[in-house]
This record gives structure tokens, sequence and C-alpha cells, in this order.
């Protein structure tokens, strides 16, 4: 069997982290009901290319590579959304070389999920859906991608806490994982049974808490995705009530939440937002972060509500503080996602 387990992991060209998963979790491994090969094959690469025109071309480029997780008998793929968001074409292959188009079956910006479908047959065994709830800091698992650096990398759990990112994104529960995989986006983190807990997005500077200095990667949890699989497979959107969305990319410094760019003819920019102006507050109350921030814009209502930012200007005299007022919008209506 650690024959076997090892020429599988030579074959996905990943020889010298091979050896460090047989030392250390190959007991764990053999034990459940997958192969180590079926549970690595299950993790395919993603290629997509976007639209011209799209709104996101800018900041994530027209070619995106990645990987996904198959989760299904009729080749469904859960990726990170950023890669197949705006896209033209997406294509799969699989660790053998098998290659085929998908269709873009949903994204979700609350989670940041994307669901893409094979049009041909993948012929491989799905991973199942794990828990993410209980995991705790210290926690043995893997992270397997496809891709040129190494597809296998053994991890721990840094930490667990929210992430903000500056998108008007926010998870409460992020998962953090160190040390670093190279090649993130869309991988999975997986237990040593071969459940998926996670799927990759970001290397962060921070993984063991706030203030460290340990290099890792934040994955979006799957239990997130659990409630809005079916919803998103049937309509392409998760059901949930859209949230106010400002097009706003805030950031922080000395302990000021600021404007550090504007989505392009979004709702920010329209009421006459300009870069470097301070968010004091929204109606009144106080931001201190850019997650309190994001609750506080989404408490004022659903996508198309109008939200009242409190705004020191930029190079203000007189340090007067004036009230915009935002009409928000559905952020999925602003990109060219093609099934809205």
């Amino acid at each position: 069997m650690l024959t076997a387990l090892g020429q599988t992991m030579k074959r996905s060209g990943a020889v010298l982290i091979a050896v460090a998963v047989l030392i250390i979790y190959a007991p764990q491994i053999l034990a459940a009901e997958l192969t180590f090969g079926e549970i690595a094959n299950a993790v395919v690469r993603v290629e997509a290319t976007i639209k011209p025109g799209a709104r996101t071309a800018r900041t994530l480029g027209l070619e995106r590579t990645g990987s996904g997780v198959v989760i299904d008998d009729n080749g469904l793929v859960l990726t990170i959304g950023y890669l197949i968001m705006e896209s033209e074409t997406v294509r799969l292959t699989t660790r053998a070389g098998k290659s085929t188009a998908a269709d873009v079956v949903a994204y979700d910006h609350r989670s940041g999920f994307g669901l893409v479908r094979a049009r041909g047959e993948l012929e491989l065994k799905p991973l199942a859906l794990g828990s993410s709830a209980d995991l705790q800091q210290g926690t043995p698992l893997l992270i397997l991608s496809m891709g040129t650096m190494g597809g296998v990398t053994p991890v721990r759990v840094g930490s667990r806490r929210p992430f903000a990112g500056p998108w008007e994104y926010l998870l409460d529960n992020a998962i953090y994982t160190f040390p670093p995989h190279r090649e993130f986006g869309g991988a999975a983190l997986v237990d040593l049974h071969g459940s998926l807990l996670g799927v990759g997005s970001l290397f962060v500077g921070n993984a063991t808490d706030p203030d460290s200095e340990t290099p890792g990667n934040m994955f979006v949890p799957i239990d997130l995705l659990k409630p809005i699989l079916a919803k998103m497979v049937k309509t392409g959107k998760s059901g949930q009530v859209p949230r106010p969305w400002i097009g706003v990319y805030a950031a922080v410094s000395e302990g000021r939440v600021f404007v550090n760019r504007l989505a392009s003819d979004g709702p920010g920019a329209e009421a006459g937002l300009k870069t470097g102006d301070i968010i004091v507050g929204v109606r009144g109350r106080r931001v201190g972060d850019l997650a309190d921030l994001f609750r506080k814009v989404w408490a004022e209502g659903a996508a198309g509500t109008d939200v009242t930012l409190d705004i020191l200007p930029l190079g203000s005299p007189n340090l007067e503080i004036k009230k915009v007022v935002i009409r928000s919008k559905n952020r999925h209506q602003w990109l060219q996602l093609g099934r809205d």
C-alpha cells in the first residue's frame, strides 16, 4: 500500500512532499475509505478565459488558473469564485491529463465559492463534504492542488477568525493554515480521511493570529456551501437576499478606514466619493475596521437601499464631516456573469 501511495504521488509531481506525508499521515490516510490517489485525483486544474471588458479584468486578469474539487458524480466542481467569475470559457484538466470544457454553474459573492460542471466525463470519485465547524488550532490537514510547483502540502490549522477583504467581503470564521501552499487558488483543504473542509482563497502573512508573522493561507469553510449548494446548482445563485453593495474598496491605516479605490461605474463613484476619503461612520454610527464597516452597511437593508456614509473628505480644511448618500446595488448585476 505504501509503495502504491508513493507511486501515485510521484505521478502528481510531489515527490519530496510525498515523503513528509507518508511519514506523518500515512497510517490515518490508509484507513480512509478512499485511497490517497483517489483523494488527490478529485482535484482538477481550472483554466478560465475572461470576457473582454469584464469588470474584474484589470484586477484579476483575462486568464486565470487554479484548482477545483469534484464534489458529485456528474462532474460538478467546486472552486474559488474569482477564478471563474465573468468567464467566457472554462476548461478542466485531470491529473491523468484528460481535459474537457466546463460550464459555469454559479458564483456566490457572499461565500466566495464558484461552481462549474464538466461537459465531458471526468470519471473521478468525488470528495465528500466534511464539517469545518469544529476545526481547532493545530489540527493536521492536507492541501491539494493542481499546478507546477508541487501539489501537496501537509499543514496545520493556524487559527479560526474573521477575514475581511476590501472588496466588501467578510467571513466570520475563516480557516487559516500554515505553512503556506503556493498554488492556493481553489485548492482543496482535506482532513486525514479525505473529506473536503475548505477551498483555498488567499496567501496571508498572519496565519496564527492577526499580529503574527506566520505565512500561510486562508480557506473558505465548506460549511458555508452546504445550505446554499442546491439553490446554486438550480439557479446560479445562493437564494440569499442580496446585500447592499457600495462599490468601495476600503483599507485601514492608523485606525482609520479610508477609500482606497472605487469600482468603475459603481455606486460609491456615482455618489461622488473620492480615493483618500475617510469613512468615519455609517448613518451616524462610527466604524472601527473593515468588518465593522461592512456589517453596518449590510444592516441598512437589501441591495438597492440607500446607504449614508459619514465622510471626512480628503484634504478637508475644516475637518467637517459630510454625509454622502449612496444608492447601493446588487453586485451580481454589476458583474458580467451571464446567468442574471
